[in-house]
């Protein structure tokens, strides 16, 4: 699978996969070199191959998770159940769960043990084929559990084969201790989380999750002000329960705006007219058992970018299985298997400014590369929850499947 055109996929772009039929991937120090037909690759080699047989398999970018929640401590089950049984969030909370109880949780843990929690599910996602991934800090909600999250996800990232975005979400929601005065923990985002991030280099990006329950967009804009003036980027969780005005976003230049479920046609225009990808999140949708998804087919219409990410999280996206993320986006959100894809792989990596070295198959990029035991690449978003990915290389370097070689 190839880029094409610089800038995100849009539209019918969505879906030219640039597919090579009995093709070939020559890799060499971590890059690709040459990509084509079997004899051009080999031909192109000037030295001992080392051969990886793919019996007529698949070949795909590795997956690009551009959005995930890794910095927790444990599973909420107690939302879990009570979900199911029909609870509302506030008895959820009273319960013992809801988001407060793995905030409790990160509090409590100490870097080393926030950053094992992150490795292990690096690892579940290499597994499926995932090689680049956004992790988000938002279990810690004060400043030093922020941090630590922020560094246990660094820390994490050095010991993991595939590349790591780090993206501080200290305004996940407001902290219980500020519940009456909000703005005030706003302001220890701007002047003290922020400011230690960017000194100390510990994250790319910002990310507001701007909700009626969470923050409101007069603080997102006090925040992002922030973010811009200390060179970070910024990322922000919108439309996905109620709506606000994006417009007043623009002038931050989000590299990806999430969820939007509750987007309109005002918002798919603006959209279309920007290098912001929407970045869609079904599994969270099929986790709480909503019966209404993010409107892939009219974004994608519009020509809005769109990306394709787990949301991966305790509360309302517990997988690490992009795989999963492609079926659901085709069954629930009538994207093509091709354009499920390239919203994971090329797209993702544009959510992250990461494409010019990720999310396709291209000399000069890193050889970050998935293998898949099915005969046609449908088949990826076809067999539903199941793992085909059989080997997954990272930097040129097999990471998952070794008995493939």
């Amino acid at each position: 699978m190839r880029s094409g055109k610089s800038g995100p996929r849009r539209g019918y772009g969505l879906s030219e996969l640039g597919i090579v039929e009995e093709g070939a991937v020559l890799v060499k120090d971590g890059k690709i070199v040459v990509v084509g037909k079997r004899d051009e690759a080999i031909a192109a080699a000037d030295v001992t191959l080392q051969r990886i047989d793919c019996n007529g398999g698949v070949v795909l970018p590795g997956f690009v998770d551009s959005h995930t929640h890794p910095a927790f401590m444990a599973p909420r089950l107690v939302d879990f159940e009570k979900r199911i049984a029909g609870a509302t969030y506030e008895e959820i909370s009273a319960a013992g769960g809801g988001i407060r109880s793995s905030v409790a949780q990160v509090r409590a843990a100490t870097v080393p043990q926030i950053s094992e929690k992150v490795l292990s599910g690096l690892k579940e996602m290499l597994r499926f084929g995932t090689t680049t991934v956004e992790a988000k800090s938002g279990y810690g909600l004060s400043v030093d559990a922020e941090l630590n999250s922020v560094r246990a996800i660094k820390s994490a990232a050095t010991r993991w084969p595939g590349q790591v975005s780090v993206t501080l979400l200290g305004a996940h929601v407001v902290p219980a201790e500020y519940k009456e005065n909000p703005d005030a923990y706003v302001k220890i985002i701007c002047e003290e989380m922020i400011p230690i991030i960017a000194w100390e280099g510990l994250a790319e990006w910002v990310d507001v999750f701007i909700e009626e329950n969470a923050f409101t967009l007069e603080q997102a804009e006090r925040i992002f002000a922030v973010a811009q003036a200390h060179k970070l980027g910024v990322r922000a969780h919108v439309h996905q329960f109620s709506r606000c005005e994006l417009s007043r976003l623009q002038p931050f230049a989000p590299a990806s705006l999430d969820h939007l479920d509750c987007v309109n046609d005002a918002d798919m225009q603006l959209l279309a007219q920007q290098d912001t990808v929407a970045t869609l999140l079904p599994a969270a949708n099929y986790f709480l058992g909503h019966a209404s998804y993010p409107p892939a087919r009219k974004l994608i219409d519009a020509g809005v970018a769109v990306a394709l990410a787990t949301d991966y999280n305790p509360g309302t996206s517990p997988t690490c299985n992009m795989q999963f993320v492609l079926s659901v986006a085709c069954t629930h959100m009538k994207m093509s298997p091709a354009e499920a894809i390239a919203a994971a792989t090329i797209n993702g990596a544009h959510a992250l400014r990461l494409a010019e070295s990720k999310g396709s198959i291209e000399a000069g990029k890193d050889a970050d590369l998935a293998l898949f035991d099915v005969e046609d690449y449908r088949e990826i978003a076809y067999w539903f929850g199941a793992n085909r990915c059989v080997m997954t290389m990272a930097r040129g370097e097999i990471q998952f499947g070794r008995d493939r070689v």
